[in-house]
């Protein structure tokens, strides 16, 4: 389901499961679990997802499984969801989204999970379980319209409203559109300069951004802000980025 290898500090994760790279139980907890291998290595700096093929980032659930009406089965599909996509969203490096196609339902809340999503410009983006019947269960309700605002998530939850790369580039869904066949390679140049920052401040910057999405009082996270500067100040790595910027050489990070 999802092909994964490391390349120097970059993990690159492939869902492939074609025709759609739909996303099964057996998928989600393979997510999981990697997202787990990856924190566990201080190696490994970025992760970029994306879809194998040309035409699918991901087009969410196979709906086969829901074709019977199980209950049983909707429970543990949207736990799977939930916890691999919280797993993804709640990642130590920074995690981009190379959207080569379409990101439908699940799909879509894959990518919302990551820090960044570069979108194909043939890229289309839906979440489109209210058609059918269902809900977006991957966390979708609350990512969206942290990222796109209350009226667009309703616009595309509510009204089934399918969105291309250059209005989720306007509306703030993608961070960046590149032409067709672009966005892997995109992916990993973005990737490359994250791996040139100090570890350590990038992890403990990207719990900081991510307290106001969690609704913690903005001078609890303002302490707490300051807390983790100082904090730096204990391991070796501030001392080589300041000292490598002042000596105009490249760093050597410890991860300490």
């Amino acid at each position: 389901m999802i092909e994964f290898a490391i390349d120097g500090h970059i993990a690159r994760l492939t869902l492939s499961r074609p025709p759609a790279n739909a996303f099964t139980a057996e998928g989600l907890q393979q997510l999981q679990d990697l997202v787990a291998r990856i924190d566990a290595d201080p190696e490994v700096r970025a992760v970029v997802i994306t879809g194998s093929g040309d035409r699918f980032f991901s087009a969410g659930a196979d709906l086969n499984g829901f074709a019977e009406g199980d209950r049983a089965h909707a429970r543990v599909m949207a736990q799977r969801f939930g916890a691999a996509f919280e797993a993804l969203q709640n990642a130590r490096p920074l995690v981009i989204a190379a959207i080569n196609g379409y990101a439908m339902g699940g799909g879509l809340e894959c990518a919302l999970a990551c820090d960044v999503r570069i979108a194909e410009e043939q890229a289309q983006m839906a979440l489109p379980e209210a058609a059918v019947g269902l809900l977006p269960c991957g966390c979708g309700t609350q990512t969206l319209p942290w990222l796109v605002g209350e009226g667009w998530a309703k616009r595309m939850i509510l009204t089934n409203e399918r969105v291309d790369a250059a209005t989720a580039l306007r509306i703030g869904l993608v961070e960046e559109v590149v032409p067709r066949g672009k966005a892997l390679d995109a992916a990993l140049a973005m990737a490359a300069r994250a791996c040139a920052v100090s570890p350590r401040a990038a992890a403990c910057s990207k719990q900081l951004v991510q307290l106001a999405r969690q609704g913690v009082p903005r001078q609890a996270a303002l302490a707490l802000e300051r807390e983790r500067f100082v904090d730096l100040f204990d391991g070796e790595d501030q001392r080589e980025g300041v000292n490598a910027f002042l000596q105009k050489r490249a760093p050597q990070w410890r991860n300490g």
